[in-house]
């Protein structure tokens, strides 16, 4: 259980893989967050849901997320914009985990629901319909 505040603490980054990521319709989300720039995670897989992908704690070949310093303010905002639980994670749509990144540890959702039949993203990045 990590509220917001404990959360940065911990960390103060965030990959973002999809909507959040620079030119997508919820970058917005992250205004005033300090981009800090792109790598690529071997630690998760993405599924493509239509209008946003979801990940999935699964070996990949390596996926592209965008990294982020955000306060705890922001962090409790894209809370909310991914229905993380802080008391039920596994609740909400998204649970909130660390995973290493080139700029070091950062909070990655994962996606909690079902992606049966949904296609597969194992290498790079997700892209809009």
């Amino acid at each position: 259980m990590h509220t917001p505040a404990l959360a940065v603490t911990r960390t103060p980054l965030v990959a973002v893989y999809g909507t959040l990521k620079r030119g997508l319709r919820n970058h917005h989300w992250l205004e005033g967050a300090d981009f800090l720039g792109a790598d690529v995670l071997t630690s998760a897989t993405l599924y493509d849901l239509g209008p946003y992908p979801a990940a999935k704690p699964e070996t990949s070949q390596g996926i592209v997320v965008e990294v982020f310093e955000v306060s705890a303010r922001l962090l409790a905002d894209l809370d909310r914009l991914e229905d993380y639980r802080v008391r039920t994670p596994k609740h909400g749509d998204y649970e909130r985990v660390i995973h290493t990144t080139a700029f070091g540890p950062a909070w990655l959702y994962l996606y909690n629901h079902a992606v049966a039949g949904c296609p597969v993203i194992r290498k790079g990045a997700w892209q809009p319909r």
